[in-house]
């Protein structure tokens, strides 16, 4: 399609194809799927109980994370992405006429690395226990 409008028609035309994909696998979903309750199985379990590998669940559903499962994350995802600017500046540092003021810029950035590794060690959160 060509035109002012032809980009609105296919965006159109694609809204419509995707409304009706999804409709179409709703009703499949409906017509196909079954039609037992939610009543206890013949085994006694309930069907929406959890599955886990094929074994009963031991315990209960909720567990409670440690914080410093979070902390080494962000730590690692922190430092990696840092990690990453270093691979510009080493093509900018390569071209001519960026001697100094790149090496500064670089060893102010590393220097901010640095005290953020120092924290976190000085503050035992990169202590495995």
């Amino acid at each position: 399609m060509s035109g002012y409008l032809g980009g609105y028609a296919t965006l159109g035309l694609l809204l419509l194809v995707g409304a009706a994909v999804f409709l179409a696998a709703f009703t499949a979903n409906r017509l196909l799927g079954p039609r037992r309750s939610a009543d206890r199985t013949t085994a006694g379990d309930s069907k929406y109980e959890t599955y886990e590998c094929g074994l009963d669940p031991v315990g209960g559903d909720w567990a409670q994370a440690q914080i410093r499962y979070y902390v080494y994350a962000y730590l690692y995802t922190l430092f990696a992405v840092e990690s990453v600017f270093l691979f510009p500046w080493a093509v900018v540092f390569d071209t001519p006429g960026y001697g100094g003021a790149v090496i500064v810029e670089m060893a102010i950035f590393v220097a901010v690395l640095f005290l953020g590794i120092l924290y976190a060690w000085r503050k035992n959160i990169l202590r495995w226990t």
